[in-house]
């Protein structure tokens, strides 16, 4: 027996894709569609500001309250999301630095939070302290997950402490910057800075967080 056909199908008619199941049981998939993501929002705890808690931001959130709550730091002394404009072979390129504390007027320490190794962002955090004030190295670059942390000399490049107990507090980092020679990058360091900045940064930006821009390099 012939199996019954529908009006369209009778007239040689194709049925277009999207009226070929009005069930809710047999949905139509559109190739390449997918559902915007959703995330939880959380408040900053140094600005109040609502973040998307994404990436290393429950990282950073323990190393803001850490340092304020054990080190003495004041919330105006911690810049997040530092805004950070760099030009590589003529094109701009803008993200932005975790957190970078300052003493006296001074940026003294750049923070990199990092959700899992953090040897793997060592060399990024020091990039970062060297770019990010046109007018001098900033002296420490630290990655921390929020539960231990690595401190590096940011003109060299080593290690020199590890654990968040290994942060200078407020008041020792005040008496370190009073004493320290603030250094510019060398001209011709500068573009390979850039790029080593770039491509672990490129790799490593959360959502939310390559908003402003500061001063070329």
């Amino acid at each position: 027996m012939e199996q019954s056909k529908c009006a369209q199908c009778r007239k040689g008619k194709q049925i277009p894709l999207n009226m070929a199941f009005k069930d809710k049981s047999h949905p139509v998939k559109k190739v390449g569609q997918s559902r915007p993501k959703s995330f939880e929002w959380v408040t900053d705890f140094i600005t109040g500001k609502k973040v998307p808690d994404v990436g290393a931001e429950a990282n950073r959130q323990a190393v803001e309250r850490y340092l304020v709550e054990n080190k003495g730091y004041l919330p105006e002394n911690i810049q997040v999301d530092a805004p950070i404009k760099l030009t590589i072979g003529g094109e701009p390129y803008r993200s932005t630095v975790d957190l970078v504390v300052s003493v006296a007027g001074k940026r003294y320490m750049v923070i990199k939070c990092a959700p899992g190794s953090l040897g793997s962002r060592e060399r990024e955090a020091v990039s970062a302290a060297r770019l990010l004030d046109r007018s001098y190295q900033i002296p420490l670059a630290v990655v921390s997950d929020g539960r231990t942390a690595t401190v590096l000399d940011t003109t060299t490049g080593k290690k020199i402490d590890a654990g968040l107990e290994s942060l200078p507090s407020r008041e020792v980092a005040a008496k370190k910057s009073a004493g320290t020679v603030f250094q510019v990058l060398a001209e011709n360091r500068c573009e390979r800075e850039k790029l080593i900045f770039r491509s672990y940064d490129s790799m490593n930006v959360n959502v939310g967080h390559r908003t402003g821009m500061n001063d070329e390099c």
